[in-house]
């Protein structure tokens, strides 16, 4: 469970304090970490040792010691000599293993339970019986963000996401599936989307600069129980899905900042079907070229404001109000009067969900 190189940095660090000699293997007598100059060859006495009854043995020269992993045996350490001294120093050696061991186990038991939690794969009474066992306070303000990498699975960003945090030992930083990176991060009292924002910028700007990944965020609304994380995970995953369809150019989607795109994400494709075929009788959205698209997008950006958008778009004002009129003539809708142009917005979005439905067989 606790890698290699961790093993050895801490052996290395002990033999710098006590200089003493000090090896690690399993139970099979392998060699996973030693500080020992010449090395010799010990894997029968660890295996003997690991059959016997005793917790710790002297032998040739050597002191043996068991670790164990609740009641089962997970490493022998061996420490160079015969003395007491020696002795103290392996028990204490030993010590500090099974101490990184309890350590690293209740990592992994917080990371597994905080996955469970959200996939909804606990009953309730677990979440809070395996909360309490993991010292993992039930009660507090958390929002979920979700991140996912422009080359989908990244470990790159696991691993800087998790150094981000590393101080942070009441925030979650995790992964259930191989295409995004999950943060389950606490909030203080006065905390609210403003710094749930500032958070995402920081991750982003991290991921960009330091990592040099790519990445968009998005995070869902903030929960008061540890039971309701699934529902702020579900709700980051919305905010990621219609991020894409309706808000392509922004990299941080909220969910409370939705908006209609929220609305349309749940309409039945049979419904949207219809209400397209409503809206346009004789002409489809796919039918407009490039010109009319941007007229049309400018114009809803400059709040239906003819002036403005005439401007921008650098043409007279009358070629603007031809392809006004134009557009009138082939789809019934007239985007000067405000029903019209809300229907038809809406409209506009509707095809967009529904292609990217199409698109990702939904």
């Amino acid at each position: 469970m606790i890698s290699n190189q961790v093993l050895q940095s801490t052996i290395d660090s002990l033999k710098g304090i006590t200089r003493v000699d000090i090896a690690i293997a399993d139970v099979d007598g392998k060699i996973l970490a030693t500080t020992f100059n010449n090395e010799r060859d010990v894997s029968g006495m660890v295996t003997s040792f690991a059959d016997s009854q005793a917790d710790s043995q002297a032998a040739s020269g050597f002191q043996f010691f068991k670790i164990f992993d609740e009641h089962q045996l997970e490493y022998v350490l061996i420490a160079h000599g015969d003395t007491d001294d020696i002795y103290m120093v392996g028990k204490l050696a030993a010590f500090q293993i099974q101490t990184l061991l309890v350590a690293y186990k209740e990592k992994f038991d917080k990371d597994n339970f905080i996955k469970n939690l959200l996939l909804d794969n606990l009953l309730l009474v677990d979440i809070y019986n395996r909360a309490k066992k993991l010292h993992i306070d039930a009660g507090v303000r958390r929002i979920v963000y979700i991140v996912e990498t422009e080359n989908g699975a990244d470990n790159g960003a696991l691993d800087a996401l998790k150094t981000l945090f590393a101080a942070k030992t009441r925030d979650f930083v995790t992964a259930v599936d191989e295409k995004n990176v999950i943060v389950v991060k606490e909030l203080k009292q006065n905390e609210g989307y403003e710094e749930a924002l500032h958070v995402a910028e920081t991750m982003l700007d991290m991921l960009n600069t330091e990592a040099m990944i790519k990445a968009r965020i998005s995070f869902g609304t903030i929960v008061n129980e540890i039971k309701e994380v699934s529902k702020s995970y579900k709700e980051a995953k919305t905010a990621l899905d219609v991020g894409k369809i309706f808000y392509s150019d922004k990299n941080i989607i909220a969910y409370s900042n939705l908006g209609i795109g929220r609305l349309i994400y749940q309409l039945p494709i049979p419904l949207c079907k219809m209400f397209i075929k409503e809206i346009f009788t004789e002409v489809s959205p796919d039918d407009f070229d490039e010109e009319t698209l941007t007229t049309i997008n400018k114009f809803f950006e400059n709040n239906l404001n003819v002036s403005e958008t005439s401007r921008q778009l650098y043409i007279h004002r009358n070629t603007l109000v031809y392809r006004l009129d134009k557009l009138e003539r082939s789809t019934g809708l007239d985007l000067r009067v405000f029903d019209d142009a809300i229907t038809f917005k809406i409209a506009l979005m509707v095809v967009k969900y529904m292609k990217y439905m199409e698109n990702n067989e939904y």
